[in-house]
């Protein structure tokens, strides 16, 4: 039987049309596309976890390809196949793969890609990231097999206290900490990329540095508990202290700023600094013999700073320092009166005693601190019988022969009758001296002055019958005086002696010379008789 004309191509389009359809179907069930190109890269892994083929592999949470197989490797840890689309290329040599979890306890995963830093070079196909620069995550059964009985206590307090801590103001601190966080983890991440370091092997220079420095911690474990206890005791010191730390903290922006710019001021001088260091070399390099012969004196030094010197002397004086610290404060009011004392002297005293006392009549030889001195071996005689100035001898020898009324029923009495008075007349009272007034801003002493006429004499007769009368009175009263002196002080007889001797050498001292007188007289000449005893004092 034959078919009817156009039968045959009918079935045909509908074969077709069936075989597109399932085509469609399957590419858009599979979500593969078989005119697209693929890249293959690998990457070692510690471990896959339940990673499969045709697990997705992502950038950013885009899907850029599958895996396509999981190998197991001899020494542990798995190599992932993985097919990535053209699109996502390149893959940078340093490039990042994480193995995360599709949703948390579903079990399913997928490769997380990070393509790596621009600068570095691209991965070629068929190349392997290596297990250095791969992570999986930490199944939930691991974190059950490390929380032991023991562990699961520790954290269950470690969480209660976080509790406790962030209850109330601990909360409030928390929250008012937050805006402090975006700063504080730049700088931490600042902190974390320079401490990998510049040049090759920082970081493990860094590590090796921070092992030997554990190790010196194990070493000697009974100072590192003395070192956890110091530091906790800080710590508690710290939060006692708590108001005072936040306003010190408060005040280190502004500290920090004036640090800034002193460091820069700082950095100015390096450059000059420098040079002056290259041109004190020369007296460096030359300062060596000086310090050589400096060494003795520096080991005498230290002797002397040593305890059985000056030490010991500042122990024996420490007692007396606040007394000397007292003495010093209230030796201040003291200081100042001494210092106008000698202002004083220095200024009106001195200039003073170095003033001439102009006088015509009485002529001075010198200035007043010698002219005021002179009188005194006059008194110094004034209580002495036999002196000139004694009292025996002014009874006896004075010639009062003029007197001067003193207005006051007594009279003045002298041999020579006065020239003037000087000063002319008594001062009103004592030079004007003001308390108020420091000595050495006052006008010092004037001593010029003019004599005047001398005041009315009366002229004594002493050769009337009542001078004389008082004359012998006066005579006989000194007398009797100077014999009662002598005898109260045991000397009369002795005196007596003296006078007798004395008599005796007169007389012969007489007759030798009347003997010696009569010899040589000229023819005509008469002779001194020799005076009867007794008739001279």
């Amino acid at each position: 039987m034959r078919n009817a004309p156009g039968q045959g191509k009918s079935v045909t389009a509908g074969i077709v049309t069936i075989v597109l359809i399932a085509l469609v179907s399957y590419f858009g069930f599979t979500k593969s596309n078989p005119f697209a190109e693929h890249f293959e890269i690998k990457a070692a892994f510690k471990t896959s976890n339940d990673l499969k083929a045709k697990s997705p592999v992502r950038i950013a949470g885009v899907k850029i390809g599958l895996v396509d197989k999981v190998e197991a490797l001899p020494d542990g840890g798995s190599l992932v196949t993985m097919r990535i689309d053209d699109r996502s290329i390149p893959i940078r040599r340093d490039a990042r793969m994480k193995v995360r979890p599709r949703i948390f306890l579903e079990g399913n995963y997928f490769v997380d890609v990070s393509p790596g830093s621009p600068s570095a070079p691209p991965l070629a196909e068929g190349g392997v990231i290596p297990v250095q620069q791969t992570a999986a995550p930490v199944q939930f059964g691991q974190v059950l097999a490390a929380l032991q009985s023991d562990t699961r206590r520790d954290l269950q307090i470690v969480l209660q206290e976080y509790g406790k801590g962030l209850s109330g103001k601990g909360g409030e601190g928390y929250n008012r900490s937050i805006q402090y966080w975006e700063p504080a983890f730049k700088n931490s991440a600042i902190v974390n990329e320079a401490s990998l370091g510049i040049a090759e092997h920082d970081l493990s220079g860094y590590i090796e540095g921070a092992g030997a420095v554990a190790a010196a911690f194990d070493r000697d474990p009974e100072a590192l508990k003395s070192l956890v206890t110091d530091f906790a005791e800080t710590a508690e010191a710290l939060a006692v202290e708590g108001d005072n730390l936040s306003r010190a903290i408060a005040e280190l922006p502004s500290t920090l700023i004036v640090g800034r710019r002193a460091l820069l001021s700082l950095n100015r001088a390096f450059p000059p600094f420098r040079r002056f260091i290259a041109a004190m070399r020369p007296a460096v390099r030359s300062s060596r013999p000086a310090l050589d012969a400096t060494l003795p004196f520096l080991i005498q030094a230290r002797g002397l700073v040593s305890g059985p010197e000056l030490r010991g002397l500042v122990a024996d004086l420490r007692p007396t320092v606040p007394s000397l610290v007292e003495l010093n404060e209230g030796g201040v009011a003291f200081q100042q009166q001494v210092r106008l004392l000698s202002s004083c002297q220095n200024t009106v005293v001195l200039p003073w005693q170095d003033t001439t006392i102009q006088d015509e009549a009485h002529p001075p030889s010198g200035p007043i601190y010698q002219e005021g001195v002179k009188w005194l071996p006059g008194i110094a005689g004034e209580s002495r019988s036999f002196d000139a100035n004694g009292q025996y001898v002014k009874t006896y020898a004075a010639a009062a022969n003029y007197a001067y009324a003193l207005g006051d029923t007594r009279n003045f009495l002298t041999g020579i009758p006065l020239q003037g008075v000087n000063p002319p007349r008594k001062a009103d009272g004592r030079p004007p001296l003001r308390g108020d007034v420091p000595c050495e801003t006052q006008e010092g002493p004037d001593m010029r002055s003019n004599p005047s006429q001398p005041p009315p004499v009366i002229a004594v007769n002493q050769t009337s019958p009542a001078a004389r009368a008082l004359n012998d009175k006066s005579k006989l009263a000194a007398s009797r005086w100077l014999a009662k002196q002598m005898k109260t002080l045991g000397i009369r007889g002795r005196v007596a002696g003296l006078a007798e001797a004395e008599r005796k050498a007169a007389r012969s001292d007489s007759t030798a010379g009347a003997k010696a007188a009569g010899a040589k007289a000229p023819p005509g000449g008469t002779a001194t008789k020799p005076a009867p005893e007794g008739s001279g004092r």
